[in-house]
């Protein structure tokens, strides 16, 4: 007897053997019990996932006559009937399946039409499925309409297609349409479970959850990977050979990559790419396996205790080892690169950049030559005026482009003033007060104690009280999003490790007045106001603007240039 494709032989023939779509065969069941039958149905969802297969469901429960031959529409149809089986066997007179892809014309639609003018010839209804119709030309469409409103009652219409957005509005108006949506891995995995026991062929379960992740959803695709996989492990499933046929790379990779990334290894980082290349397994399939193993740890740091499983051991060890924040950045980073790699001209070294670009935007910068301080040190370093990274703001477009002064020398009469400083304080304690807190938060970003999130509220946060007894930092900031407890908790970590003290962050949302970000913002508009006057009262500037009449300087154009 000639072999069957697991695909078709497996293929469902009943409602109660479908998996994964409960939502429509719920309400189809429903319709058939209770005699509410539509007239057209449209099914909708991406390849694989059962389209046809519940067309051929619906005709049999349609035209059943159950195996005592009195049977009437059902929902359970018995597969025994002259209806079930040939309608099982692709030979039933009175259901037709249309292939829009190779049959998209006007003279097939007109043929069809044709044949709904007669009654069945063996059946209850006759069924007409059209598959891929979004493939059909705007003329069949048209000729299509007036019967897919008003067809005669033992008329029937199925369509089905993988993109409805390309179907005229006036026929989905005149149709039921149903989303068959894609299948989770784990749905796809206990499926195949149960296929392969049905076979009586031996199977890791690793395997099952590799094959269940390639397929995206497509139980058909699963079961033609399996057989693949099958042919390629002589009749045994290992997760190992799966992994090669697919080409999906070694977990081993994945874990080295992300423990490096998460302690900010370059070495490591690099030692990870070589190891990939040697192993001769593709840079895309690392990167898939990336983005998988993080959306395992954002789970397990979101809901403690999720993964269970043996495989997800390393993705439940390296969840404590990550911000949460930079695994949404890390994430969004490497979803992004996934078209660069087929751009580059060695695809690893492409995913290497991308690791790259990912410590350029978490390590915070340290001034050329400048070392690294140590906490202890940076206790000390607490009590002098802090410093902050300026950048100048960008330059507008001007009609008559004017060329940038640099600063003058020290004799001139431009003098800098010193960073961080609010003139003339109307209140000296809550001077004092947030004198020290800008410190302490210039301590926190040379010792890279703060990123993201968390540098950002301790920059826009006002110290409004230091409570001494009790270890305490009354903050206020102007954003609900910068007050929540998960940033006060991480500021609270970072300013014990650099002053060596029990210090505890509690935040308060209000009006801020002062904040080491809205110093810094006085000190560029300080500059900015001394760097044009300079420019005016320069003699070459005066007699210019004296020599041409309407002359004038441009606002914006004059850029304080830092130190």
């Amino acid at each position: 007897m000639a072999y069957v494709v697991l695909a078709r032989k497996y293929r469902p023939r009943t409602f109660d053997q479908m998996v994964g779509q409960e939502a429509v065969v719920r309400a189809l069941g429903s319709a058939l019990t209770t005699g509410r039958l539509h007239h057209a149905y449209l099914f909708t969802g991406t390849r694989g996932i059962g389209k046809t297969t519940v067309s051929r469901i619906l005709a049999k429960s349609l035209n059943c006559t159950g195996p005592d031959g009195q049977g009437g529409v059902t929902a359970h149809p018995c597969g025994r009937c002259t209806a079930c089986t040939e309608i099982d066997a692709d030979r039933y007179v009175d259901y037709v399946e249309l292939d829009a892809a190779s049959n998209r014309g006007i003279d097939e639609i007109r043929d069809l039409l044709e044949r709904a003018a007669y009654k069945p010839t063996m059946g209850r209804f006759k069924v007409f499925m059209i598959d891929e119709a979004h493939q059909l030309t705007k003329e069949s469409f048209n000729a299509l309409l007036k019967t897919l409103e008003e067809p005669p009652d033992y008329l029937k219409f199925v369509l089905a297609t993988t993109d409805p957005d390309k179907m005229l509005p006036t026929v989905l108006s005149r149709c039921l349409q149903f989303n068959l949506r894609p299948m989770a891995p784990e749905v796809v995995q206990e499926h195949l479970a149960t296929v392969l026991q049905a076979e009586g062929m031996p199977y890791e379960d690793a395997a099952l959850a590799v094959l269940g992740r390639a397929a995206r959803g497509s139980m058909r695709d699963a079961l033609s990977l399996t057989d693949q996989a099958l042919a390629y492990g002589q009749g045994r499933l290992e997760a190992a050979a799966v992994r090669a046929m697919i080409g999906v790379a070694d977990e081993g990779h994945a874990v080295q990559w992300l423990q490096a990334l998460a302690s900010k290894d370059a070495a490591g980082i690099f030692a990870a790419v070589q190891a990939l290349r040697e192993s001769g397994q593709s840079a895309a399939a690392a990167l898939d396996s990336m983005v998988q193993a993080l959306q395992s740890i954002a789970l397990e740091q979101m809901l403690p205790g999720t993964l269970t499983q043996a495989d997800e051991e390393p993705w439940r060890a390296l969840a404590p080892q990550w911000d949460a924040q930079e695994v949404q950045l890390l994430y969004s980073m490497l979803l992004a690169a996934r078209p660069e790699l087929g751009l580059a001209p060695d695809e690893h070294a492409a995913l290497l950049m991308v690791a790259w670009r990912y410590l350029a935007f978490t390590r915070v910068p340290v001034a050329e030559g400048e070392p690294r301080a140590a906490p202890q040190a940076l206790v000390a370093t607490a009590q002098r005026p802090a410093r902050t990274e300026v950048r100048p703001p960008p330059r507008p477009a001007a009609p008559r482009p004017v060329p940038e002064v640099a600063e003058p020398p020290q004799e001139a009469r431009l003098e800098s003033p010193p960073a961080l400083q609010t003139p003339q304080p109307t209140d000296e304690a809550s001077a004092a007060l947030m004198n020290r807190w800008c410190a302490w938060v210039q301590a926190l970003v040379e010792a890279q104690a703060v990123t993201a999130l968390v540098r950002e509220l301790a920059l826009q946060a006002q110290c409004v009280e230091l409570d001494e007894q009790a270890q305490a930092v009354h903050l206020r900031v102007r954003s609900e999003s910068l007050a929540s407890e998960a940033l006060a908790a991480k500021l609270t970590e970072a300013l014990r490790k650099v002053t060596q003290q029990p210090w505890r962050v509690l935040l308060a949302v209000g009006e801020v007045q002062d904040s080491v970000g809205l110093r810094e913002s006085r000190r560029r508009e300080r500059r900015q106001a001394q760097a044009e006057a300079v420019i005016r009262q320069d003699p070459l500037v005066q007699e210019l603007l004296s020599q041409f009449p309407g002359a004038r300087l441009v606002p914006g154009s004059v850029r304080a240039i830092e130190p």
